[in-house]
């Protein structure tokens, strides 16, 4: 294929060592940062879609929803202010992100992370005692700093601290807990929406301050990975580290590679939205308040489960092919839901879906959250932060988060207004961005599972369109036995 390139490191460049307990049990830990980005991206569908929770601060909204029953369902949600309640966190997150760059380099990843977690906690306190919007958008602000920190800094320590041949499963964690974060959010939600008194609103948004306080505590209690230790200048703590983590003494080869890195420094998919207005969304193709919670905990129920493909398939299939596969059934799922929607609703926003009809909805819905769950869920905290050189890797992986939060930030912003205008049609407009995307992954990403860190370069230096651009001259890793050719 001509974005395929494939490294055959050979004897010289497998380095010694082994998965020890030591770095699988460093690695969950330091996964667990992904809960508290995939519980907010949960819960705040859920607080939006309670009647109390609206009729405290949104009014204007729960009236609408009430209105007649003619109104244009499309539109019933359509509020800049609420939608300004789930996308503050998102622009928050941007901002931060570049910080968390600086802090991540200067000071090392756990510290990045521990940086992140409390400020999460904060933020989840201010939320759930909120008495105005003026408090729930503070609050939201405070859990994006949060989410920008741990976004920039677990991928980074997760593809450091692992071999290269399982970096891709050891990675996927802090996807997998972003789904696990998802689910627990929404059964919460289904929870908190029966408590009678209408505070329920307020346990969901308080419970935030649990996987904070997990990785806050967490974070306390990682080791630093060799890459930073080597980036800060503590040399002979690096190499301790290094034995420690590979369960050998023999890591000579590889601390080289590292120094020699170290020396040398001298994605839109649509399916943030699906998730955190997954209940709205629910509601507005008919559902009643309790299914549309329902719905959204079976749609995260598929996502923890297929999460666990891409765990044990992306370091033997490799990036490309679940790109590749899931991208296409992105696509045909979008295009499906977008035309069931049209078939009931037309452009009018006036109908009632039977419960078959709206069972083959929520269907294609999770047959769309599966296919990002195991390709570009994982894949897209992955790759980036497994392919830039050791000088540039915290801000690289900075521009990662910020660019995400960007659009998801818009995204969610403009979404339910989106909706109103578009209609049916925003599902197509998702999937005309992810035709676009998986054709851009399929002439342009090399393969790069199983490729050693230090010696990514050389993939893009086989790449038929991204060798032009590095000279000899940029490669500074030795190859030893080493044999790099381009795939066919």
């Amino acid at each position: 294929m001509a974005g395929g390139g494939v490294v055959n490191t050979g004897k010289g460049k497998e380095y010694p060592g082994k998965l020890t307990a030591f770095v699988f049990l460093s690695c969950i830990v330091a996964a667990t940062g992904g809960l508290i980005f995939g519980y907010d991206i949960g819960i705040s569908g859920g607080v939006t879609s309670m009647d109390s929770f609206l009729k405290k601060f949104f009014p204007e909204v729960l009236a609408k929803e009430k209105a007649d029953k003619s109104t244009n369902q499309y539109c019933k949600f359509d509020s800049q202010l609420l939608t300004s309640f789930t996308s503050s966190l998102y622009l928050a997150a941007l901002i931060a992100s570049f910080f968390a760059s600086s802090v991540t380099r200067a000071f090392g990843r756990k510290w990045s992370m521990l940086g992140g977690g409390l400020t999460f906690l904060v933020g989840s306190a201010l939320n759930g005692a909120a008495v105005n919007v003026l408090m729930l958008i503070l609050g939201r602000i405070l859990l994006g700093i949060g989410v920008g920190f741990a976004n920039q800094s677990v991928p980074l320590y997760l593809s450091e601290m692992a071999p290269a041949r399982l970096r891709g499963m050891l990675n996927i964690g802090f996807q997998l807990m972003i789904t696990v974060g998802i689910l627990a959010a929404n059964l919460i939600n289904y929870g908190t929406a029966k408590i009678k008194g209408g505070w329920g609103w307020r346990v969901s948004l308080a419970l935030a301050a649990v996987p904070a306080c997990i990785i806050s505590l967490g974070a306390l209690f990682l080791p630093d990975t060799p890459n930073s230790l080597i980036e800060r200048g503590h040399s002979e703590e690096a190499k301790q580290m290094l034995r420690r983590i590979r369960g050998t003494d023999d890591t000579d080869e590889e601390y080289n590679d590292l120094v020699a890195a170290s020396q040398e420094s001298k994605l839109i998919t649509g399916i943030n939205v699906i998730m955190f207005y997954a209940p709205v969304l629910f509601k507005t193709i008919g559902f009643g308040s309790e299914a549309s919670l329902m719905s959204a905990v079976i749609s995260g129920l598929v996502n923890v489960f297929a999460t666990f493909v891409s765990i044990f398939t992306v370091d033997r299939l490799g990036r490309r092919k679940l790109f590749l596969q899931g991208g296409i059934q992105m696509i045909i799922s979008q295009i499906v839901v977008g035309t069931l929607i049209a078939i009931k609703f037309g452009t009018s926003g006036e109908a009632s879906l039977s419960k078959a009809y709206a069972a083959f909805v929520v269907l294609f819905i999770c047959v769309y959250v599966a296919g990002f769950a195991w390709s570009w869920g994982p894949l897209g905290w992955l790759v980036p932060s497994e392919i830039f050189p050791l000088e540039i890797r915290s801000a690289g992986q900075s521009i990662n988060v910020s660019v995400n939060m960007l659009f998801t930030f818009v995204i969610a912003q403009a979404f339910l207004s989106m909706l109103c205008h578009m209609k049916f049609g925003l599902f197509y407009f998702f999937a005309g961005w992810v035709v676009i995307m998986t054709i851009f992954i399929a002439l342009f990403l090399p393969e790069t599972k199983n490729v050693p860190i230090e010696e990514m370069i050389l993939v893009w230096k086989a790449h038929w369109f991204w060798g032009k651009f590095i000279a000899d001259d940029d490669i500074h890793v030795e190859m030893g036995d080493a044999e790099f050719k381009p795939a066919a």
